[in-house]
């Protein structure tokens, strides 16, 4: 709990109207979309409320935020769009929020460059808008992109439908600034590659804000595609089309969009090339080619079409129904989430035995998976867990058995849980598990960094 005194110096930093610490602001915001039913064996940390929320306008701003907060060791949680399903964002030991959504400006737009210079806070929707009208096109494109922000895209280094050709969020970092634990301001040079020292922009991207608070980032940017193929192939099995993925990376053919889906007893392939229109005619030609090897038969562009113009609608109706809402609106949108996602990344040698191993280890839970998929490349696996028609007993206590089990299973066949949202709160137990002596590496970095131990406690399992 914050005296009154240090309410008092918090709020001059930012001014009295963006200083919440209103009993209805501190529920709204001290939660993401992590719901109890998901959060097994941390639902604890889902109770605590933050104790001040701040909205800083300036970097110089945040500064003195984290410099004050450090010397009375008053924990920081940074907050972007408060979008992620991990419980990334949860005030687990009280403390302050610093919303950083007021720092949305988008600095510069750089054509020759194929940059963009943006603050941390900017809505990836509204950083979209602003580059369209230079012809430009940013390459990180979630379903969240109407409600989540670039430094939370960074921070937990976020995938994308244009992850195929483009890579994840962090691929896309040229530069970043931050405020360290200590109130100093790090700045990372703008270019594309340096050979004088590690590349700092990787101990911020996919760290949760455990190190520090992104305020600025330079982004590469692409030219709208001059040309758009989209394709969509059938195959009678995972397998099939799994080899006919697998096939693609091995020829470097990277489509924009690759998802691979099997559910309702139908397996899916989803394809789109972008790029200028001779490779993008050869890439589709070629592709088209591969996957008629593995018994692939073209279905017409339509449902890849509809799939590509409805990508979004979930994150649009998070944004309706739910986004900064209190948190008991949040955790009853979806009747309690009697479901969970997981995300999880293996060799590619490795994933046809995992999914086998995986239905094994269900078999009798009560736990079904209705939804196999990869994603953007042949590594990146995903499963939708739900209840066995007729599944009696308790099915979270079944499912919550199930998630420990699959995801341990693929960190023993050299695999991570986790590829697309970051662990948070949620799956933070396992990471030590899963790095080894590399968590001790993290922790020891931690520890320089941020001896208080203020910035985004308990996250990252520090």
């Amino acid at each position: 709990m914050l005296n009154s005194s240090a309410l008092q110096s918090f709020e001059k930093i930012v001014g009295a109207a963006n200083a919440l610490a209103e009993p209805y602001d501190l529920d709204r915001y001290s939660a993401d979309a992590l719901t109890p039913f998901r959060a097994f064996g941390v639902e604890e940390a889902l109770e605590p409320l933050a104790d001040l929320v701040l909205r800083p306008e300036t970097t110089s701003q945040v500064a003195e935020i984290v410099a004050l907060a450090a010397q009375q060791r008053i924990p920081l949680i940074p907050y972007g769009g408060g979008t992620g399903v991990m419980g990334g964002t949860l005030p687990v030991q009280g403390g302050i929020i610093i919303d950083l959504k007021r720092m949305n400006r988008v600095l510069e737009v750089n054509p020759r460059d194929q940059t963009v210079s943006v603050e941390a806070g900017t809505v990836l929707q509204d950083l979209e808008d602003a580059l369209d009208e230079h012809g430009l096109m940013a390459g990180h494109d979630p379903y969240s992109v109407a409600i989540a922000t670039v430094g939370g895209a960074i921070s937990t280094n976020g995938v994308g439908y244009r992850a195929g050709a483009i890579g994840p969020m962090g691929d896309q970092v040229v530069a970043l600034e931050v405020v360290l634990p200590d109130g100093r301001i790090l700045v990372t040079p703008q270019v594309p590659k340096t050979s004088s020292g590690p590349n700092l922009n990787h101990l911020f991207i996919g760290s949760e804000g455990v190190f520090g608070v992104i305020t600025r980032a330079t982004l590469r940017v692409r030219r709208l595609p001059e040309a758009q193929v989209f394709a969509t192939i059938d195959f009678d099995s995972f397998t099939q089309g799994f080899n006919a993925v697998a096939e693609l990376r091995a020829l470097d053919i990277r489509p924009t969009l690759l998802d691979l889906t099997e559910e309702d007893q139908r397996v899916r392939l989803y394809l789109l090339f972008e790029g200028f229109k001779e490779g993008v005619t050869a890439l589709a030609a070629r592709s088209s080619e591969v996957c008629s090897q593995f018994q692939g038969r073209a279905v017409g562009p339509e449902p890849t079409l509809e799939y590509w113009r409805d990508r979004h609608q979930s994150g649009e109706n998070y944004k309706l129904s739910s986004l900064g809402k209190p948190r008991q609106d949040r955790w009853q949108r979806v009747g309690g989430g009697g479901f969970d996602y997981l995300h999880l990344a293996l060799p590619i040698s490795k994933v046809l035995e995992y999914r086998e191993r995986c239905q094994q280890a269900m078999s009798g839970s009560g736990v079904r998976v209705t939804e196999f998929a990869i994603w953007s490349r042949p590594e990146l696996f995903s499963m939708l867990l739900a209840p066995e028609p007729g599944a009696s007993g308790d099915f979270r206590e079944s499912l919550s058995i199930v998630v420990q089990q699959v995801l341990t299973l693929a960190q023993d066949m050299g695999g991570v849980m986790e590829y697309c949202h970051g662990v948070g709160m949620k799956l933070g137990h396992l990471l030590a598990r899963e790095m080894g002596v590399g968590h001790d590496v993290i922790r020891a970095l931690k520890e320089s960094l941020d001896p208080a131990g203020i910035m985004n406690p308990s996250k990252l399992g520090l």
